[in-house]
């Protein structure tokens, strides 16, 4: 079936894709929440599976000495993976202010505002978590989300290039990149960018999402159908396929009908 689509409304629709790929650039998933719990006590443990879970360890941790660093940067993480923004953005002002001049805390904290919409304020934050002679590529990459989602798309992509030459060939940077081009209405830039990224071993299932979105918005349904499809278990790749589909058809939607969330976030965050 031939897919109809006003690309200027799609692209309208979508723009919060480059702020879903934030994840992409540096986010610390909830699989590395163990990393950052160091100063907490004397042993490092595993993070709670559970986000939910993790929400409750981690809270009652930052609630018995809110000052301590570790305690706030582990509940700001769970936070932030359990969906809830705004309470990570507040966790982490205040852990921020307790903890002047705290990298690892500006960084999350930068996250978490981008996460949340605040956009302006979390690149300002995030220039404070790292410097020009010795600059974090993971910082530099949501810096460029936080541009693009402010329309400055010259500047994030200067900031994305700036992470490549750190981090060569780094799937998420690319696939960021290639989301930049694609708010701009440069198709095969995004697409060339996109699939860079979804070439490399590391690249994430969001990767697949953004590539096959690109190629749908190019009239070439069949081939982002079979991209969204590859390797995955018979019921995710038809329900991904359903939601392709929807994507490339959201100009048929009645006037005012409730925005849902772009394909780039069908995945998991990182």
């Amino acid at each position: 079936m031939r897919q109809r689509f006003s690309l200027a409304r799609l692209l309208a629709s979508t723009s919060l894709i480059a702020a879903v790929a934030t994840g992409l650039g540096g986010c610390t998933g909830m699989s590395k929440l163990s990393e950052v719990t160091g100063s907490v006590g004397p042993r490092a443990e595993a993070a709670p599976a559970d986000p939910a879970r993790a929400v409750e360890v981690y809270g009652e941790r930052y609630r018995a000495n809110p000052k301590d660093a570790g305690a706030a940067l582990a509940y700001g993480q769970a936070l932030r993976a359990n969906g809830q923004r705004a309470q990570a953005v507040a966790v982490l002002e205040q852990a921020t202010i307790a903890n002047p001049g705290n990298k690892p805390l500006l960084a999350q904290y930068g996250r978490a505002l981008a996460d949340n919409g605040n956009f302006q304020q979390a690149f300002d934050v995030l220039s404070k978590a790292h410097s020009p002679d010795n600059p974090d590529w993971h910082l530099l990459s949501v810096q460029g989300t936080a541009l693009d989602q402010m329309g400055r798309h010259d500047e994030a992509r200067s900031y994305y290039a700036s992470a490549l030459k750190i981090a060569p060939g780094d799937p998420g940077v690319l696939s960021n990149l290639g989301l930049s081009y694609m708010l701009t209405r440069n198709l095969p830039k995004a697409e060339e960018a996109l699939r860079q990224a979804y070439a490399s071993p590391r690249a994430s299932a969001r990767v697949r999402q953004n590539l096959a979105l690109v190629v749908g918005l190019q009239g070439r349904f069949a081939e982002a159908e079979t991209i969204v499809k590859a390797d995955l278990p018979p019921d995710q790749a038809a329900a991904n396929v359903a939601y392709l589909k929807e994507m490339l058809n959201r100009n048929d939607a009645p006037r005012g009908a409730p925005k849902r969330t772009p394909v780039a976030s069908l995945s998991q965050p990182d």
